[in-house]
């Protein structure tokens, strides 16, 4: 558990799988008294850190891919305004 306000955050647990639940990424692990749980994949180590985010030592707010992402998305809507006369 990596999330940092995670009452169980640095504790370790046995991965049992990982698939898509409930809109998101998400890890079912053996937890506390043997059962099985499950938790957003990002609040753990299941994958390696994004390098964007280890090279700006969590410096900044958004990451260039999700800048370029949301300028597309900020296009496709633009063009479907009315054009003015």
């Amino acid at each position: 558990m990596t999330h940092p306000f995670h009452p169980l955050a640095g504790q370790e647990f046995d991965l049992i799988s990982r698939k898509r639940n409930w809109g998101e990424d998400r890890v079912f692990i053996v937890g506390q008294g043997g059962l099985t749980t499950s938790m957003p994949a990002t609040w753990t180590d299941v994958d390696p850190p994004d390098p964007y985010v280890v090279v700006s030592a969590r410096r900044t707010a958004f990451r260039i891919q999700d800048l370029l992402a949301l300028a597309g998305l900020l296009d496709s809507l633009q063009s479907r305004l009315p054009k003015e006369v």
